[in-house]
């Protein structure tokens, strides 16, 4: 294995940050590229964004190239660490350790550093980085060569042959490593001085003592590009959920060990790499192999359409631990598969489903005929997708459960047929069982400011009631995100004390009547109370759905009778102006029987126009706060006159002060003016 008397590079590995070799520690040589600790998230993003600014004088111009450049070089870096520290543990029980990468195309071999006096080996004995130090030893052009023509092919090849067959001696781990490199053709970097610059920055990269708040992904450094590029309304409109708000979901939604989890959107794989976080956690150090081998390989599903996003979720999640992400490139609503072979196997329904769909999007034909209710709406599209992809309950046993976020328009809206069709099918079919109310500006960081809400549901029984938990209240925006702390969660889970809720969160509540002495309401407080008696507070609420339909049904059946008196109606008219004609009457006699009808007929369609009115409002699910605060001026209108009187006179003495600075201003500019002309007449 590759050896080096001092090293400190932590990686993540089943959700936990590990040092990869424990040595004594000589002085430090600066010349040997020693790994730098990155000790929060804003000093990796500034670290990786000193690399973007070499990637960007180097043929990167646009955040479209370098985000993919750096992608592939910090997984092979990384990649390479993760297979060091496996072998180490396979040397410690005595077993033999097979690793994906051969020499010399091992990171350890062409891309790091090389330094005589870095005492750093590789397994078979040779110097860390002696490949590069060949290459850089050579003529102008070789390490390029080397890099394009042999490096990138041998790494294709591990999923496709070059003659397009699948490599049949591939392993799992392989395939996906393949897959994730059949993006790149070759290495946009246009200078070899540029790019060993590039490689030593890398190299340099390590995470250590970092909090579960703070570990590194790629997900995590290509988002934070991403939401730059969102706020400058620049090249990269991709759109993420922010992590934190993964969190809270995933510890709502809570998957078990041995349950599958799937993102039919997965992005950069944020769910899918929370989701086995969580689980990772509750299968322990002790987890049996067998328990584990399924957690790694045949756990995780997911879909994503875009070719830029799609190998960099495969990424993310094998350096997460994931070593067999199933993931399928293609359009997750058409059907068409773009990459489907680590697919393969995956089962027709699924345990949890947790995603967030893009918002806004519209959907061709293609898309529309493989759903019951046709609309140009991806999110409505993507909503019955999910109702279609979750486990049904059986043998006793509830269904699959999903978390989802929906935006604002989707809930409220009922005046399309296919939004309400498709509410009435989920709540038909599952119990929509909570609904949390998001503050405006959750998104607004990665360029949409869309009001947003999460849904969560389980398979398999009607909606009864729906409890609500209401956040809009809280301030946020690009400095002051979000965070787990606003849903009352600490890092692990637990539930916060109110000394550690944010102060956004909590606001005045306090000095609202009643509630010095009391706990405040957290979500997280909240939860295991829902739908009760005792879950109901100044922020959460339930709704009584089952009442809510019975509502609409007895108001609505005044107006059905009305439908069913007027088609009676209709039918007689139609009858007796067939008989009409048959006895050859007269015009008048016609007009007369057909101006009944019409009126039969649109006093029908009328009366069932309001019968589907009050129908539809059954399925307005948007999130109103009850006991929200609304502050009312009970000031009488001639108060209200005088304070705006006085303010009035406010602003004129301002004015009229500004006035007499600005005449004074300029009558000594115009002395000035008037000194200077008669110094130059002297």
């Amino acid at each position: 294995m590759m050896r080096r008397v001092s090293i400190n590079i932590a990686l993540l590995w089943s959700g936990k940050t590990q040092r990869l070799i424990n040595m004594p520690k000589p002085k430090p040589n600066k010349t040997a590229g020693q790994p730098r600790a990155i000790a929060s998230t804003q000093s990796l993003s500034a670290f990786v964004k000193s690399i973007c600014d070499i990637m960007r004088r180097s043929n990167c111009a646009s955040a479209l190239q370098y985000v993919p450049e750096l992608t592939w070089i910090l997984f092979l870096r990384i990649l390479d660490a993760q297979e060091e520290k496996e072998r180490e543990g396979k040397d410690a029980v005595g077993q033999t350790f097979t690793p994906a990468l051969s020499e010399p195309y091992r990171w350890q071999d062409w891309a790091a550093p090389y330094n005589e006096k870095d005492f750093a080996f590789t397994p078979e004995g040779k110097r860390a980085g002696w490949k590069r130090a060949e290459l850089e030893a050579a003529k102008i052009g070789d390490f390029f060569a080397f890099i394009n023509k042999d490096l990138l092919p041998y790494l294709h090849r591990l999923d496709v042959m070059s003659d397009g067959r699948p490599n049949p001696a591939a392993s799992p781990k392989q395939r996906v490593i393949g897959r994730i490199m059949t993006a790149v053709e070759r290495t946009r970097v246009d200078s070899e001085t540029n790019l060993r610059d590039i490689l030593d920055r890398v190299h340099q990269i390590s995470i250590d003592h970092i909090d579960d708040q703070h570990f590194f992904t790629l997900s995590q450094v290509y988002e934070d590009l991403l939401l730059k590029m969102g706020e400058k309304n620049s090249d990269g409109g991709q759109f993420f959920t922010p992590r934190e708000v993964i969190r809270a979901m995933v510890r709502v939604i809570d998957p078990q060990p041995g349950e599958t989890v799937y993102d039919p959107g997965c992005g950069t794989g944020g769910f899918l790499a929370q989701a086995y976080e969580l689980m990772a956690r509750k299968l322990g150090d002790a987890a049996a192999s067998t328990d584990l081998e399924t957690l790694k390989t045949r756990t995780f599903y997911g879909r994503e359409k875009e070719n830029l996003v799609f190998p960099i979720a495969l990424a993310n999640l094998v350096l997460h631990g994931i070593d067999q992400p199933n993931l399928w490139h293609g359009n997750t609503l058409t059907g068409a598969a773009a990459y489907d072979a680590l697919f393969e196997g995956a089962p027709a329904t699924f345990d949890v489903i947790m995603t967030n769909p893009p918002f806004g999007g519209k959907e061709g034909k293609d898309a529309q005929k493989n759903y019951s209710f046709e609309t140009s709406s991806t999110q409505v599209l993507f909503l019955q997708h999910i109702l279609a992809e979750l486990k049904l309950a059986l043998d006793g046993k509830p269904g699959g459960r999903c978390g989802v976020v929906l935006d604002e328009g989707l809930l409220f809206r009922t005046n399309e047929s296919a939004f309400v069709e498709t509410k009435r099918k989920l709540l038909d079919e599952c119990d929509l069982w909570l609904i949390v109310s998001l503050p405006g500006g959750v998104f607004s960081t990665a360029g949409a400011g869309v009001k947003t809400n999460l849904l969560f549901f389980t398979k398999g029984k009607k909606t009864e009631r729906i409890w609500y938990y209401d956040l809009s209240h809280v301030k946020v925006g690009k400095k002051s995100p979000l965070t787990l702390a606003h849903f009352g969660f600490g890092p692990k889970g637990e539930v916060l004390d109110d000394a550690k809720l944010p102060a956004t969160l909590v606001g005045d509540w306090r000095e609202q009547g009643g509630n010095a002495d009391r706990p405040f309401p957290s979500f997280a407080r909240m939860f295991s109370t829902r739908g009760t008696e005792a879950g109901e507070s100044d922020f959460s609420w339930a709704v009584d759905f089952a009442a809510r339909r019975a509502k609409a049904r007895e108001e609505m059946a005044p107006h059905l009778a009305e439908v069913e008196k007027r088609k009676a109606e209709a039918v007689v008219c139609k009858d007796k102006l067939a008989a009409l004609r048959k006895a050859n009457a007269s015009e008048t006699e016609l007009d007369a029987c057909r101006e009944a009808l019409t009126a039969a007929e649109k006093a029908a369609r009328e009366a069932q126009a309001k019968a589907d009115a009050i129908d539809a409002a059954v399925y307005d699910l948007k999130a109103v706060n009850p006991r929200a605060r609304v502050e009312r001026d009970t000031r009488m209108p001639s108060e209200i006159i005088e304070s705006i009187a006085t303010h009035g006179h406010a602003v004129e003495a301002a004015l009229a002060k500004l006035r007499a600075l600005t005449q004074t201003d300029v009558s000594e500019s115009s002395a000035s003016e008037t000194y200077t002309a008669t110094g130059a007449e002297m």
